[in-house]
């Protein structure tokens, strides 16, 4: 088990839980940003130890996150699961511990009432389902599950025309789940509960949130993928090799960075490794991660 890797905020009245699948994986800066050499990730000091290697080299996480708001416990995205072909070598066949992790931290899944995907890429879907003899069925059975109805219909365009990315985890991940009638489809900025809301975040997909939680006076952003690194705080203007519209994603970052920046709101950044979550702080032409 990797319980030793659960790691839990407060935020007013609502608990949020982070589950690590894949720890702290380190690889060249420029497979997420293009032009990032080792040399231009020194240049800010801030980034380590947390956030990258001594060689100057990435650090990013696989993880999901979730949350107890009054009586409901709701999943933030599913990661990558077990079992599974993926696109890459790392992520294939996958055997974690997961599911014992969620129910050692007190969400066992038939105890979850919602499962957001902040979008539908293969690692933020994964463990909304599981093997069970040869079959692909929903690991939480009591869920209702939220795909942003934008995101799901992009998907689908993919999958009817061939189109332009990997879309073979919709057959495990997403499928079994609208076959089991447990998919609702859900608008940008759809409200969960009375502490917890969606915003959209377009770019990195068509139809991406992200979530914010407002309790007690306290406020707090968990990022989805509209962010996979502190250090794109500081290049704010550099696009993000995975995302589908990259001057969407740049656009969305920048507006997204002034509207949480130099305030008391926790960001939780879904890619983020320990310790996940902090402060954005003005940093002369841009931005940095203040750690919590």
């Amino acid at each position: 088990m990797a319980v030793e890797h659960i790691r839990k905020w407060t935020i007013g009245d609502v608990e949020v839980v982070r589950i690590v699948e894949v720890n702290a994986h380190e690889d060249p800066f420029d497979v997420l940003m293009p032009g990032v050499t080792p040399e231009l990730a020194k240049q800010y000091d801030w980034l380590f130890p947390n956030f990258a290697t001594p060689d100057g080299r990435m650090k990013i996480s696989f993880q999901a996150f979730v949350l107890r708001s009054g009586t409901q416990k709701i999943m933030i995205d599913t990661c990558i699961g077990n079992d599974r072909e993926r696109e890459y070598p790392i992520f294939t066949n996958m055997q974690t511990s997961f599911i014992e992790d969620l129910t050692a931290a007190g969400y066992a899944p038939e105890t979850v009432a919602k499962v957001l995907c902040t979008h539908l890429h293969f690692d933020h879907v994964g463990w909304n389902t599981h093997k069970v003899n040869g079959r692909w069925v929903p690991t939480f059975p009591n869920a209702r599950y939220l795909f942003g109805r934008k995101e799901y219909e992009h998907w689908q365009m993919l999958k009817r025309t061939g189109g332009y990315h990997d879309f073979t985890h919709l057959a495990d991940s997403i499928e079994p789940i609208t076959s089991a009638g447990l998919a609702d489809f859900i608008e940008p900025d759809f409200k969960i509960t009375d502490e917890v809301s969606l915003v959209p975040t377009p770019g990195h997909t068509p139809g991406h949130v992200s979530v914010h939680i407002s309790s007690k006076g306290q406020e707090g952003f968990i990022t989805g993928d509209m962010l996979h690194h502190p250090l794109q705080l500081a290049e704010a203007d550099c696009p993000g090799n995975f995302d589908m519209d990259k001057e969407q994603g740049v656009k969305t970052r920048k507006a997204m960075f002034e509207r949480l920046g130099d305030k008391k709101i926790l960001v939780i950044g879904s890619h983020f490794s320990d310790p996940t979550a902090g402060y954005i702080v003005r940093d002369k032409k841009n931005w940095r991660f203040k750690v919590r």
